[in-house]
Order: C-alpha cells, then sequence, then structure tokens
C-alpha cells in the first residue's frame, strides 16, 4: 500500500509533507507527492517547483521511503482530483494540510480539506503547520 499527500508550496504543505513522510517510514509504505494545479489558470501559487519536489523526495530517501510525484491538473474541484488520485493508487492514507480560516471564508469559498475529511473512503491525517515543531 502507500500514502497519498497533498503538497502546496506553503507552511502548511510542508507540515503535511513532513507528516507523511514520517508515516510512510512508520509504515513502510511508498509515498505519493502530490501537486495538482487548475487547470488553465495563468497564475497559481499551489504550483510547486522543481526544487521544492526535489527536496521532499530527497527528505523521503533519507528517511528510507520510496517517493513519486504525481504532478497534475483539476479542472473544477481539488478534492476530487485526490480522492480520485487516493483510489486510483489504492492508498491507506491521505495526508492533508489544514490552514485556519475564518467562518465566513469557509463558507464562501467552500473548504477542499473538509470535503477530503468527509468524502474520504479511507483515513486522513489532517495537520497544521507548527504542530510537528516546524
Amino acid at each position: 500500500m502507500s500514502i497519498l499527500v497533498g503538497y502546496v508550496p506553503t507552511p502548511v504543505g510542508e507540515a503535511a509533507a513532513r507528516a507523511a513522510i514520517a508515516e510512510a517510514k512508520l509504515r513502510g509504505e511508498k509515498l505519493f507527492v502530490v501537486n495538482s494545479v487548475r487547470e488553465g489558470a495563468l497564475v497559481d501559487k499551489s504550483v510547486a517547483s522543481d526544487a521544492d519536489l526535489e527536496r521532499i523526495t530527497a527528505a523521503a530517501a533519507d528517511a528510507g521511503v520510496e517517493s513519486s510525484v504525481l504532478q497534475s491538473t483539476h479542472t473544477d474541484d481539488l478534492a476530487d482530483e485526490v480522492l480520485t488520485l487516493a483510489e486510483v493508487h489504492d492508498v491507506s492514507l491521505i495526508v492533508i494540510g489544514l490552514r485556519q480560516r475564518s467562518q465566513v471564508g469557509k463558507f464562501i469559498m467552500g473548504s477542499h480539506a473538509q470535503r477530503i475529511l468527509l468524502q474520504a473512503d479511507r483515513p486522513v491525517l489532517a495537520v497544521k503547520a507548527g504542530q510537528d515543531g516546524h
């Protein structure tokens, strides 16, 4: 089996990646690092650089964890993309980062994390930045 982590180049994404590497090492499983961007977006802050992704795969390798990067595009819904990739790769755990948002922000913008937590048919580990000592 394997573990899937949704990664964006932010403190929350970094915390999720560290937690996913630790879980993959603990379980002896492969790690899939997902960085999905909105199709057609001219500017997207969630796009990870090659250096970001190389750093994460190097950290996984240093921990003895095999990893692969899955860079994809999504049309409408990032949560659907993560859930689909989790099913396709038959992962045992999904790791996501949580950021603090106001109730109004959640209502207006929705919450990909909330949808993943509620709709996933497998365990989800939700991580906040700063929870792991970083």
